[in-house]
């Protein structure tokens, strides 16, 4: 055969073979071992180069479909695993340079032209030669080809359409970087590498960076983790070419006209100019499009700038690294356009060039480039010089929508505040006062800008000098109308954080500077004038700001600057204050004016300024003399305020009251202001008070109804200054919320149902209203009465609370009755809660129905029997679209009342009400999922209310049998049109729901002990007698009946079995039952078994059994287990006797189910649970367990292979935890002896636990990962089964190699490495195990202590690591350690109390203890713990255990152990010899 392919070369090289067999021959000859050629890889990749090299210089003609095969052909053999074996084996394998060339001319044209001819074969080819370290070398062999490929690539990249590049174009540069790298790193030429980069890679580099970080490509084109790594490298190539450390002595000669002194660069002798050439290739417009090439070089100066710092920046070089600042910045278009260009600039445009400025500077401020000392002494201002240019080009060309802006002259104000001082008015204007700003990153970048500002004059002590400029900049003439609020809320809180800072003597000075501003230059020229006006209110705002968030006066102030602030308070309001409320006196203005509104803003404001102020100065000072007080007589009550007239108030509010303003809200805090003092005054009872307070209180409340019934609303940032027409809403309701504890005592009842209203209309009624109020940052009507209902204190206001009862009510009522299809008077007369205005008349039923009639007829069944006519007949009232919409939103907000502290009335109103929505019928378009929800609601809400103290109330208008009639009815009959499948989640959750509230009525029955057995008997009669029932046990209609009313039906029944059963029991115990309730408890088990027959009947076809019916099996199970053990003296009937048997066949029917279901139920924790819980009562029912097999065995091996099964989720196993502890409980309770030696064998032999927790451990180690190991879930229960078993004794057990085997499984259990609450489940549960095989197993302990003490020093060990004081933890841990180290101190006791057979290992036990304490430092409380159960052990030592001790420890451990032995002589001896004189 090898003589056969032996003449392949020549067949290859023949021209009389047609390409097509010369292909197949090659791939085949490559691929073959048949085939013999010497050298024969070399021979085909050379015959395949051969055929491309000379097809592309034309001395061969292939068609395309060839050279694209023979480019496969190579790309096959580069990428085989063949080829990459031979190299590794040290075979040679040449790639020719000529084919290399190709491959670079090919990517070129790609770059060029973007030809896609071939070219992701050819880049195959280029990654399968740049990613074999061998083949790779004739890039390294020939730099010029590395560094042309790595050109090409990029520009390829960059030429691209977007969104045409491809991933392997990306993996191939990411490759090319990294061999580039590497050579670099060798080069030693560094004039050399300078040009490479500087000439061939600087600009296709950064124009691909920069592409790159804009996220030009999709995710799908390149990986971003692959992005940022490309980014790196291209960062490492520019600092390694551009900026290597030889070329330092080159920028210094450049930059600081030094000549080098160096004699040994003359390989750099002529590199006189390298940032010269970096910048002139940088600004170069001529390597990509003009659009594009502003963003590159923005983007890249300040990249340059990082490298050349990285580089080159050391303690002496910072004058050179600024030097290339202002170079760098020269390339930006603002430092080099003219001024007629620079404006013509757009604001993206700005934001380029100002973020690549703002890196620039950051850079500078980040590395103390600049030292203000330095620069002044030694470089004549140069750095200062520089960057006041830029402050100057910052401030003359604004740009306040730019973010960078903002940024840019904060880092020039942190630099140097003098860089900025000289222009300090106008950067106020365009950055504060004049900015329009409204996006609120730019928002931040702004408050970021002025809290830097006032903090650096905060520091110099020069705030008054701000101010003076603020003021300075506010009185400039403008237009004021255009102008932002001075203090929005940024701005506020910045100035806010700044005053508490200053000391008083500096706030008063900037206190008096507004004064004074406003006196002089405002207060003369505002009549009639507007834009005085609109400055009077900026300068309002200010000196509010100022004398609010000052830090108050107290006794301990020096007395000269209370003085001082007394006489500014009274200058103020002599000079300033009443002034401008005496501009607000005109009679004859018909309509109010603009100037007068903004004057009457400015006054209001700062008279309610001035009083808040006087007022907290008057209680916080005692040398503070009141404005207010001097001027009030002592029987007077207090003005608004002082030396203003009633009569000028009167026209004051009259003047307000035309237009929602912040002078309005002023006037409305200056009245509650009014309240509070009267309310300091000893005479507030007065009725002269008690007038004032309700007038007051009126007029607040008055204030702002028209504007909060307007729907047009802005959110409030929560500052007085920006309270407008349209945020006046917000702040009156906010104003009113905040002091409802003030207002609530003098409000009428119609104020207080007005309230009550408005609270209901701005709650947000749905789930999306809600979460769009709570994105809003700012306040909002609705946010608002959010937070009165979930305030814990609105339940104490009563007042208010009892209107907006009264308000839910009717607005529910409403939309019932407007759903109302017949006689409005009928139904008035049929359900007349639905049109009463108060709960007083509900109390008329109340009364009027608890008493019983003369002619023996309950009249308290009347509503019962109305509602329940209704239902039957068809309920009157039918809601559709948008009034169940309306309707769930009321009973939403309901929910979030507290209805179980509702008195009597109400909670009986609401009953009713909620019952008759209950019932309702809901249109035939409304969605299942709508009518389930509502449903639901109203029945969470009437169990609610039925856990309520006054739950009892609804009982004197209904019986609870009646109720119970009247929800299933309703149920019933609106389930049969329900479209909802039987297992979906609403539907079962909804029967939860009602199920709680069946049995929370059955409760109520039992617990008020109504006519019980008449009630249950009457519960008991409905449910057999209705449809759904009688259907089911009829046989008619098994399968088109009503699934859903068949599952309602179950549910009742169960919770009748559920309720019946334990009081049965009970009553039974204290021999007090009457026969008529075990009769009633019959009657139900028969009822409820019949209707799961059915149900288990029709499902054993179909799915598992769900979780519902195993319940009610379970529940069923219980209650016949508690019939059957009734006194002997009972007889059962035949009709009895015949339905047990028939129950019998279902129980062993659920548990054959659920035995085979187990592991499928066991990966949901309801089914789970519920199958458990039946299994422990079947347990209880020996009558019920099959002959053929063993319950134990099966139930055992069922569980034990759900506990092995890892599709089981952790989290089920771990909830179920208690649950399947009283399963095992139970069977080890009726278990036989051989029962328990096969649970025995099976846990210590048949689960090889040691082997899973070993390799589990071994996988944490590997990957170095805290997480929990799966099986460790499983210890616990196992743990739990073992000292179960073992405390059944050596009766039960009598093999003593199955005890010992337990030791064994204890070695195996993980205590280290565990999180506190793991460790603190595990460690007890060892402990049991031991403790049992202590007390349980004492013929095994005589042979077994060494392996029981090998156990018990591993909790002892574990104790002493996890107590140790440790540098990283939380020490709320150490309670866990704590209970751990008890019960280590328990079982020395237990120990000690065994003298005869541990005294022998008592020195062991204390040298182990010692060895181990020698390695840690303890926590005290551990210690003690552990100390005083070791001290029992040395009880048990004798002398010579002692002197064995003492020589054979180590030396630093014998110094533990005499430190131990010392305080055991010292406490614990001498306090047990001192007790033993007194004993006798």
């Amino acid at each position: 055969m090898a003589a056969v392919y032996s003449g392949i070369s020549l067949k290859l090289k023949s021209k009389t073979t047609s390409w097509e067999d010369k292909l197949k021959l090659a791939h085949f000859a490559w691929i073959s071992h048949q085939c013999v050629l010497p050298n024969k890889e070399q021979v085909l990749l050379d015959w395949a180069r051969q055929s491309l090299v000379a097809f592309y210089k034309k001395k061969l003609e292939l068609k395309e479909d060839v050279v694209e095969r023979l480019w496969l052909y190579i790309d096959n053999i580069l990428h085989s695993r063949k080829l990459q074996s031979l190299l590794k084996n040290g075979k040679t394998i040449n790639l020719q340079i000529s084919l290399i060339k190709i491959i670079n001319e090919i990517i070129a044209e790609f770059s060029l032209s973007g030809s896609q001819r071939n070219i992701s074969a050819v880049l195959s080819c280029c990654q399968g030669v740049l990613s074999t370290p061998t083949l790779a070398a004739i890039y390294t062999a020939r730099q010029e080809l590395t560094v042309d490929l790595l050109g090409q690539l990029c520009w390829s990249a960059c030429r691209q359409p977007e969104g045409a590049a491809t991933p392997q174009l990306f993996d191939v540069i990411h490759l090319a970087l990294g061999r580039y790298l590497s050579i670099q790193q060798q080069q030693v030429n560094p004039k050399r590498a300078f040009g490479e980069v500087t000439g061939h890679l600087l600009q296709p580099c950064l124009v691909l960076r920069h592409l790159l970080s804009g996220g030009t490509w999709t995710q799908g084109q390149l990986r971003p983790a692959l992005g940022r790594d490309i980014r790196s490298q291209i960062e490492a190539v520019l600092r390694g070419g551009a900026f290597p450390p030889d070329l330092l002595s080159s920028y210094k000669e450049e930059l600081l006209d030094q000549q080098q002194g160096d004699t040994k660069m003359g390989a750099m002798k002529n590199l006189l100019a390298p940032l010269g050439t970096v910048v002139a290739k940088l600004v170069d417009a001529g390597y990509c499009e003009a659009s594009l090439h502003a963003a590159v070089v923005a983007s890249s100066v300040a990249l340059l700038y990082k490298l050349f710092i990285d580089s080159y920046f050391k303690e002496g070089n910072q004058l050179l690294c600024f030097k290339v600042l202002p170079r760098l910045f020269g390339c930006l278009r603002i430092s080099r356009l003219p001024e007629e260009q620079i404006k013509a600039l757009s604001t993206s445009d700005w934001t380029t060039e100002l973020l690549a400025l703002e890196q620039l500077l950051n850079s500078v401020a980040s590395n103390n480039i600049y030292n203000i000392a330095t620069d002044r002494i030694r470089h004549g201002e140069a750095q200062f010089h520089f960057y006041r240019r830029l402050a100057e080009l910052l401030i003359n060309h604004a740009q306040a929508p730019v973010p960078a802006w903002f940024r840019c002259l904060k880092v020039l104000m942190s630099l140097n505040h003098l860089i900025l001082e000289p222009d300090l008015d106008d950067l106020l204007a365009s950055a504060w006062i004049d900015a329009e700003v409204t996006e609120s990153r730019t928002k931040k970048a702004q408050e970021a800008l002025i809290h830097t500002l006032f903090q650096t004059y905060a520091k110099l002590r020069q705030v008054p000098r701000l101010f003076e400029e603020v003021l300075r900049v506010i009185c400039r003439p403008a237009a004021e109308a255009l102008r932002q609020p001075v203090l929005a809320a940024g701005p506020s809180a910045v100035l806010r954080e700044c005053l508490l800072e200053l000391p008083p003597t500096q706030i008063l000075d900037a206190w008096a500077l507004v004064l004074e501003k406003f006196q002089s230059l405002v207060l003369p020229h505002l009549r009639g004038d507007g834009d005085m006006a609109l400055k009077s209110l900026s300068l309002s705002s200010l000196l509010h700001c100022i004398m609010f968030h000052m830090r108050s006066l107290d006794s301990g102030t020096p007395l000269p600057v209370v003085r001082r602030m007394q006489r500014t308070m009274d200058e103020m309001l002599r000079d300033l204050v009443k002034p401008l409320l005496d501009l607000l006196q005109d009679p004859q203005c018909p309509a109010p004016e603009l100037w007068r509104q903004k004057v009457s803003d400015a006054a209001l404001l700062l008279s309610h300024t001035w009083a808040q102020v006087d007022t907290m100065l008057a209680l916080t000072c005692s040398q503070y003399r009141s404005g207010a007080a001097a001027a009030l007589e002592p029987p007077c009550l207090p003005p608004l305020l002082p030396g203003v007239e009633a009569q000028h108030w009167k026209q004051i509010q009259e003047f307000t009251a035309q237009f929602d303003s912040l002078g309005r809200f002023c006037l409305e805090q200056l009245y509650l202001q009014k309240m509070k003092r009267t309310l300091m005054q000893t005479n507030f009872e007065s009725e002269e008070a008690l007038d004032a307070l309700r007038h007051d209180a009126a007029y607040i409340l008055g204030s702002g109804r028209a504007s909060l019934a307007q729907r047009m609303t802005a959110s409030w940032d929560g500052q007085v200054g920006t309270v407008s027409a349209l945020t006046y809403p917000v702040a009156h309701w906010h104003l009113i919320v905040s002091n409802l504890a003030i207002l609530m005592s003098y409000l009428s009842p119609d104020d207080m149902r007005y309230l009550a209203s408005i609270l209901l209309r701005t709650l947000p009624v749905s789930r999306a209203q809600e979460g769009s109020a709570e994105e809003e940052p700012d306040l909002t009507l609705e946010k608002i009465s959010q937070a009165v209902l979930h305030s814990p204190l609105f339940p104490e206001m009563q007042p208010l609370y009892r209107a907006f009862l009264l308000s839910l009510t009717a607005s529910c009522s409403s939309i019932l009755r407007s759903g109302a299809q017949g006689d409005l008077a009928l139904l008035s007369q049929q359900l007349p809660w639905l049109f009463e205005k108060d709960h007083v008349v509900v109390a008329h039923w109340e009364n009027r129905f608890a008493k019983v009639g003369s002619e023996g007829v309950e009249p308290k069944g009347e509503i019962a029997q109305n509602i329940l006519s209704l239902v039957k007949g068809g309920f009157p009232i039918q809601l559709k679209g948008e009034q169940l919409e309306r309707l769930l939103g009321l009973l939403e907000v309901i929910s979030s009342l507290q209805l179980d502290s509702l008195l009597a009335p109400c909670h009986v109103h609401y009953f009713l009400l909620l019952l008759s929505v209950a019932v309702t019928k809901l249109g035939s378009s409304c969605p299942s999922a709508l009518t389930l929800k509502i449903w639901m609601t109203c029945y969470q809400l009437l169990g609610y209310l039925q856990r309520g103290r006054s739950a009892h109330s609804v009982l004197r208008v209904m019986y609870v049998s009646d109720i119970f009639e009247i929800t299933l009815t309703s149920l019933f009959k609106a389930s049969g049109r329900l479209l909802t499948a039987m297992d979906d989640p609403l539907w079962l959750e909804f029967l939860h729901v009602v199920g709680t509230f069946l049995e929370q009525l059955l409760l109520l029955l039992i617990q008020r002990k109504l006519s019980l057995v008449l009630s249950l008997g009457k519960i008991i009669t409905f449910l057999s007698r209705c449809k759904v029932y009688t259907a089911m046990t009829s046989g008619k209609q098994l399968g088109n009946g009503n699934p859903l009313g068949q599952q309602l039906l179950l549910v009742s029944l169960t919770k009748l079995c559920q309720v019946l059963g334990p009081l049965v029991k009970e009553q039974k115990q204290q021999q007090e039952a009457p026969e008529a309730l075990p009769e009633l408890l019959e009657q139900a088990v028969l009822h409820a078994g019949a209707v799961l027959r059915l149900c288990v009947a029709r499902g054993a076809q179909g799915q598992r059994l769900p979780s519902a019916i195993i319940s009610s099996v379970s529940t069923l199970l219980e209650a016949d287990v508690g019939l059957q053990s009734r006194p002997g003296g009972t007889e059962v009937s035949q009709m009895m006797d015949n339905m047990l048997h028939s129950q019998t066949a279902l129980y062993q029917t659920v548990y054959s189910q659920i035995l085979a279901e187990l592991p499928v139920l066991a990966r949901d924790t309801p089914s789970f649970q519920a199958a458990v819980r039946f299994l422990t009562l079947f347990f209880l029912a020996p009558d019920l367990h099959p002959e053929e097999e063993s319950v134990f065995t099966s139930v055992f091996h069922s569980v034990r292979k759900v506990l092995a099964d890892p599709a089981v989720p952790v989290q089920v196993v771990q909830d179920m935890e208690p649950h399947l502890g009283a399963l095992f409980t139970q069977m080890l309770e009726v278990g036989a002896t051989e029962d328990f030696r096969m649970a025995m064998q099976c846990i210590l032999q048949g689960l090889d636990v040691s082997n899973m927790w070993k390799a589990d451990l071994q996988l944490q180690n590997r990957e170095a990962c805290q997480e929990q190991p799966v099986p460790l879930a499983l210890v616990g229960p196992i743990l739990d089964v073992l000292a179960a078993l073992l405390r059944q004794g050596e009766e039960a057990i009598s093999n003593p190699h199955h005890v010992s085997l337990a030791f064994s499984v204890l070695l195996t259990v993980p205590l280290d490495h565990l999180k506190p609450p793991e460790y603190g489940s595990i460690f007890p549960r060892v402990h049991n195990v031991l403790f049992s095989v202590l007390q349980c197993h004492p013929k095994v302990m005589l042979k077994a202590i060494p392996s029981f003490l090998n156990c018990f020093n591993r909790l002892v060990f574990s104790v002493i690591q996890e107590g140790r004081q440790k540098d990283k933890g939380s020490p709320d841990d150490l309670p866990v350690v704590l209970e751990c180290a008890r019960l280590v101190e328990r079982m020395y006791s237990h120990l000690a109390a065994r003298a005869e057979e541990f005294r022998v290992f008592s020195p062991f036990m204390v040298a182990q203890y010692v060895t181990e304490v020698q390695k840690v430092t303890l926590y005290p409380a551990v210690k003690g713990l552990l100390q005083e159960g070791i001290y029992l052990i040395l009880d048990l030592c004798i002398e010579p255990d002692i002197q064995f001790l003492r020589v054979s420890l180590q030396p630093g451990v014998k110094d533990v152990f005499k430190e131990l032995y010392g305080d055991y002589v010292k406490y614990h001896k001498a306090k047990h010899e001192g007790e033993k004189r007194y004993t006798v």
